[in-house]
């Protein structure tokens, strides 16, 4: 198959899930291209371009570092592709990572992508779920409140202060739209600068005010699902706990969480089955959801990661069953001759 992953920027990539999945569709010796969010070309009477980049197919390599450094540099190809000409885009460009000069950025691979799919390719995650799900924390309200902690999405300080003392003076706070731990507070009843992280964060638009959940000293665990189901390979499944590092209570990799192992509890299977119908009927194929015990904290359907870190924990890497169940789509797609919609070709199993 002929398929294209969208990244944030070639050359600020890093060896992470992305590398991971690229990396194994070129080993199963499919015709892989990388673009960045910058890629696209867009004439009104011609179809749509990308501008992309090939690592030579002859290249023998399994190491996602290694596939990296060659894309990375001259010994790739670039070239410009016509987008009917592929089969399938994958979307995994995280909007939240954007730096300062490049908002422009932030919704092009989805408003794009939706262009794409228009044209007969075949998008993962369907735009069209990308688009309603963009921002992922507000789709997260969505889902049964059963499931997940109190919270409260507001720029209005009196509004988070009211709600910091209804929960007995402890509760997080973190932007809308953002990612990685970044801007993540605890505020208790010792935090003297509550105004002005309030202020901080409202500077970056809205804020969310969460309910502490104490069970997050022993860190949270990230579940990826694929399909709407937990993904698998011979029992074991995709589950990753994200260990905390000393006096700090956010879970995030990127802030110093180390990789554990972690079993599916019967909650988790609850919250699983409470979230997999909303993901399946959306079209979002895969999607990573962050735990706190009984408690759902977080969706992540732009861009979820986990699996470049499943090797610390003696876990295989789970991307031979992720491209595997894109190869089925595509040929469902075939089989089918254009009578299943992308939305459902998505979460086809």
């Amino acid at each position: 198959m002929k398929i294209c992953f969208v990244l944030n920027d070639i050359q600020s990539e890093t060896a992470g899930t992305s590398m991971f999945l690229i990396t194994k569709a070129h080993e199963r010796g499919h015709d892989v291209s990388v673009m960045g969010v910058g890629d696209f070309n867009f004439h009104h009477d011609k179809p749509i371009t990308v501008s992309a980049t090939q690592v030579p197919k002859s290249t023998k390599t399994k190491s996602p570092k290694k596939y990296l450094e060659i894309l990375q540099s001259s010994k790739a190809k670039k070239k410009k592709i016509s987008a009917k000409d592929l089969d399938v885009l994958f979307i995994r460009n995280n909007p939240t990572e954007e730096e300062s000069g490049r908002e422009w950025a932030e919704q092009a691979g989805v408003a794009f992508g939706r262009m794409i799919q228009q044209e007969g390719v075949l998008v993962l995650n369907d735009a069209y779920a990308l688009s309603h799900a963009f921002i992922d924390k507000l789709y997260f309200e969505e889902l049964p409140a059963d499931i997940k902690p109190d919270s409260l999405i507001t720029r209005s300080k009196e509004d988070i202060l009211k709600f910091w003392e209804e929960h007995d003076c402890k509760m997080v706070l973190k932007p809308l739209e953002g990612s990685g731990g970044e801007d993540v507070y605890l505020i208790d009843e010792n935090e003297k600068n509550i105004n002005q992280i309030i202020e901080h964060l409202s500077k970056s638009g809205y804020i969310i005010a969460q309910e502490f959940l104490p069970a997050v000293k022993d860190g949270d665990v990230r579940i990826l699902l694929m399909n709407g189901r937990v993904i698998d390979r011979d029992g074991k499944k995709a589950i990753i706990r994200r260990v905390s590092g000393e006096g700090e209570f956010r879970s995030n990799f990127r802030q110093g969480a180390t990789a554990d192992s972690s079993e599916l509890t019967p909650a988790m299977e609850r919250i699983v089955s409470l979230t997999a119908p909303k993901l399946i009927r959306d079209g979002l194929f895969f999607v990573g959801l962050d735990v706190v015990k009984d408690k759902l904290i977080e969706i992540n359907v732009l861009s979820p990661g986990g699996l470049d870190h499943m090797s610390e924990i003696g876990m295989p890497d789970f991307t031979d069953e992720i491209i595997e169940a894109i190869e089925r789509k595509l040929n469902y797609k075939h089989m089918y001759d254009g009578k299943l919609s992308n939305r459902v070709l998505a979460t086809m199993e």
